[in-house]
């Protein structure tokens, strides 16, 4: 997905992401990728198989550069963690009593509390095909695993990677629901408005005896209503909302089909007839 924008704040904190014996440039890339669509970019590289720098390793990140150019290389997992205060190991084997084990959310809201007061975090993830050693998961704080289909649990190096990396980045915004785009604000819908569009919608189903009992009628108004005051309208959705219902009185109000003559024209608060 195209998204590439260089005049915008390029986020670069968090913890360093910490791949253990990593097999294949090509994954190194794509792991440098899911970092840096997340706001990561301290990538600590142990022993890669395939050596260090790999031009495959670069072509992989999708231009993800800063992340390559500033990863460093350690002979072993221990030189890797050592200035670290707070670390966590990915792993998806059953490793029950070994460490605490959380779940992808909360070791990230873990890592943001640790993180505030100025810790060095970080989190590992070991070889493509075979993970970590239990006597690397052992220097590690705590466990993390992700709820997967416990028969199809393997996750590949970029995915798992990818999936904390999210999970961070929720942790950092202001409420975890919201997203980093901004929506547009809109002014809020006045009852006044909401009042027209309930007094415009009956006058045109009244014209097309969709009320056809008496009886029934305050009923269904009251359906009606408690359909339309669900939502929290703004002023342009109302806006939109009755040019839909102007633009169907443009037709006969005696034959809604439309083989008639044109039915009058009026003009409502927020709507028209050329909405």
């Amino acid at each position: 997905m195209a998204g590439t924008n260089s005049e915008r704040e390029l986020l670069t904190e968090g913890p360093a992401i910490i791949l253990a014996y990593p097999q294949l440039g090509e994954n190194i890339g794509m792991v440098a990728r899911a970092m840096a669509n997340f706001g990561l970019s301290e990538l600590r590289l142990v022993n890669p198989r395939d050596g260090w720098p790999n031009e495959k390793a670069r072509s992989a990140a999708s231009r993800a550069d800063h992340v390559i150019d500033g990863a460093k290389l350690y002979n072993s997992l221990e030189e890797a963690i050592a200035d670290l205060n707070f670390v966590y190991a990915t792993t998806a084997r059953d490793r029950d009593g070994y460490k605490p084990v959380r779940s992808p959310i909360v070791a990230a809201r873990t890592l943001r509390q640790r993180f505030k007061v100025g810790e060095a975090i970080g989190i590992i993830f070991g070889r493509e095909r075979t993970g970590l050693t239990n006597e690397e998961v052992a220097l590690a704080d705590e466990i993390v695993t992700f709820p997967v289909n416990p028969a199809f649990a393997s996750l590949n190096l970029a995915q798992a990677v990818l999936l904390m990396s999210y999970e961070w980045m929720k942790t950092g915004m202001e409420s975890e629901d919201q997203t980093s785009f901004q929506a547009i604000e809109q002014r809020p819908a006045t009852k006044e408005h909401l009042q027209g569009l309930f007094d415009h919608l009956e006058d045109a189903l009244d014209a097309r005896n969709y009320f056809r009992s008496a009886d029934k009628r305050p009923k269904l108004v009251e359906n009606l209503r408690a359909v339309l005051t669900r939502p929290s309208f703004s002023e342009s959705e109302i806006q939109v909302l009755r040019g839909v219902i102007s633009s169907l009185d443009r037709f006969t109000r005696e034959n809604p089909r439309g083989s008639g003559a044109p039915a009058r024209s009026r003009k409502v608060q927020g709507g028209s007839d050329d909405d």
